[in-house]
């Protein structure tokens, strides 16, 4: 399944980790499914509140807020992101080990080694990662 993000919000994205670097940026992507598409229309910059170098955990307000933001928007959750700044794109085995939701998109944008890169995975219960067809438009 395509998931597709606009090239304007993965700028930001970079942008903002950017700014946040050292420390681990994190935040949610909402959006729809057409078909066989996930369509990312909204990306939510949520606090780090642990404020490390080698992990997250997103606000639990924020969090609330966000979902809403997306309900009332006719958008649904499709996931989450967060940045790498000193390690490549693909899940730690924290990302792994945290990870619930077998349908939800765990897009990280790594900003090791120069020019970030962004990868979308999708991570099974048995904690199978399988990498997602990110299209950047």
């Amino acid at each position: 399944m395509p998931i597709h993000l606009h090239l304007e919000d993965y700028l930001a994205m970079v942008r903002h980790a950017r700014e946040m670097a050292p420390v681990e940026d994190c935040g949610l992507i909402g959006g729809r499914i057409d078909g066989e598409d996930k369509i990312i229309e909204k990306v939510f910059y949520l606090t780090n509140v642990d404020h490390s170098e080698e992990h997250f955990s997103l606000d639990p307000k924020e969090q609330f807020d966000a979902v809403r933001a997306l309900r009332e928007q006719g958008l649904e959750l499709l996931g989450n992101w967060h940045s790498h700044p000193a390690s490549p794109s693909r899940p730690s085995e924290e990302d792994k080990r945290l990870a619930f939701d077998t349908k939800a998109s765990y897009l990280i944008l790594s900003l090791h080694g120069g020019e970030p890169v962004l990868n979308s995975f999708q991570i099974s219960r048995d904690k199978t990662v399988t990498k997602e067809d990110l299209r950047i438009r």
